[in-house]
């Protein structure tokens, strides 16, 4: 029973009806069969990331998506890993390789066709090789000879001088004097081979005369000793003697000549 009171409520009299009991409803979802072969199943792009991190660092790939499904074209090396999907086609082609080429240089290693700085015995028996040694310019044979003293001082030039002996005006000096110590090492201008060695008997006291080839030849006088003999082959560098003062000399120097087919020239044309 229920009276009306305040316009809008209603009170009631008598027992409240009891709750229903609340039902529990446990309903079992059906199983999807498939759920745990697409939780194992990675993604399609997951594949291909995970296929280029394999393949290495600068490799590259093209992948080209189509509206019909997804192909994926990868350039690896041959021996790169393939894998297939139900969802992709992959094709793995090896990167072909532009061919390599050099053209074929031929080299010649011969010494006479070495005409640098750096093997100056190879520069002389090519200068002296290609023309007549009385044709060479002074351009030409500039540098060709090596210093036969380690330090190079000028005593007396070559040419017309006045004599140091006699006092003489117009004597002719045939060679250049450098002043040396006696007891320097005197070092062979260039390879060659020794053609004289002993007493000159026209002032140059004792002597070395070096062939060098071609008609080129030099000697060092006035020597206090050697240590080379006739027929012996010397390098350049090489040391032959000591310096000294015998012979026609006013003191310990090296007189040095320059020969051409017997006739001596200015040795600074040629060192």
């Amino acid at each position: 029973m229920t009276t009306q009171t305040t316009p809008g409520r209603r009170r009631a009299f008598g027992p409240a009806p009891e709750p229903r009991p609340a039902v529990a409803v446990q309903a079992d979802r059906p199983r999807d069969a498939h759920r745990d072969e697409r939780r194992g199943r990675r993604s399609t792009f997951r594949q291909v990331t995970d296929f280029a991190a394999a393949s290495g660092f600068g490799q590259r790939a093209g992948i080209a998506l189509a509206a019909t499904g997804l192909v994926l074209t990868v350039t690896v090396p041959a021996t790169g890993p393939v894998m297939a999907s139900d969802t992709a086609a992959v094709a793995v082609a090896a990167a072909s390789q532009p061919a390599v080429t050099a053209a074929s240089t031929k080299i010649d290693f011969s010494r006479t066709a070495v005409s640098t700085q750096g093997d100056p015995d190879g520069k002389l028996k090519q200068l002296l090789s290609a023309q007549s040694v009385g044709t060479i310019t002074r351009a030409a044979s500039s540098g060709t000879l090596g210093a036969p003293l380690e330090k190079m001082e000028t005593a007396s030039p070559f040419g017309f001088r006045v004599s140091p002996i006699t006092g003489g005006q117009g004597e002719f000096h045939r060679g250049q004097d450098y002043a040396a110590q006696c007891g320097t090492a005197v070092r062979a201008a260039a390879s060659g081979t020794v053609t004289f060695t002993g007493w000159h008997p026209y002032g140059g006291g004792n002597r070395v005369v070096i062939d060098h080839g071609n008609g080129l030849e030099t000697t060092y006088n006035h020597l206090s000793s050697s240590s080379v003999k006739v027929g012996q082959k010397v390098s350049r560098g090489d040391v032959i003697a000591m310096s000294g003062t015998t012979g026609a000399s006013t003191g310990c120097h090296l007189h040095f000549e320059v020969m051409v087919n017997g006739d001596v020239v200015d040795p600074t044309g040629w060192l």
